[in-house]
């Protein structure tokens, strides 16, 4: 995720997804699907899916401005904007997989803006480390757990465990 090329983000959401990321639900994501990874940061994680065989529209464009022609949007998005983020995705209807906080599943407004609709849930069994630019990072690693919340990618069980 990233700040860079969008205003409404905050220094804070300037951590980057490793390739280990998508590595690990690469065999749940179609190769045949075209992704866009709407959230640019330091531009690698669109390379890294693209390492592991998909077409990606991975640019520095705001995503609250732009609906590219893809099939599924798959990303890490700034958490200091998951709100809005998430009713921007729901005002798309396109598949997708976001990597967030745990905590996201508990949020009234993921609640409110889905529903009964069948969101699926793919759970590490560990902590997801992340990269940063701009900041040290501690060397234990991220503090929280993160799972990958996904929308339409019709996963063969509603809750998959890494």
């Amino acid at each position: 995720m990233s700040f860079k090329k969008c205003p409404r983000f905050t220094k804070d959401d300037d951590y980057m997804t490793q390739k280990s990321a998508w590595e690990d639900i690469a065999k749940y994501v179609p190769k045949d699907y075209v992704l866009w990874e709407a959230f640019y940061g330091d531009g690698k994680s669109g390379e890294y899916l693209r390492e592991l065989g998909y077409e990606v529209i991975h640019e520095a464009i705001d995503f609250f401005d732009n609906n590219p022609d893809c099939d599924a949007i798959v990303s890490n998005p700034p958490y200091s904007a998951k709100r809005e983020v998430f009713t921007r995705l729901k005002e798309l209807g396109k598949p997708f997989v976001m990597l967030v906080p745990t905590t996201t599943l508990h949020t009234k407004y993921l609640q409110q803006l889905f529903g009964d609709e069948n969101l699926q849930v793919i759970m590490p069994y560990k902590k997801r480390q992340f990269d940063s630019p701009t900041k040290q990072l501690k060397k234990d690693g991220c503090s929280f757990y993160t799972c990958y919340i996904c929308y339409k990618m019709n996963l063969p069980k509603d809750l998959i465990l890494l």
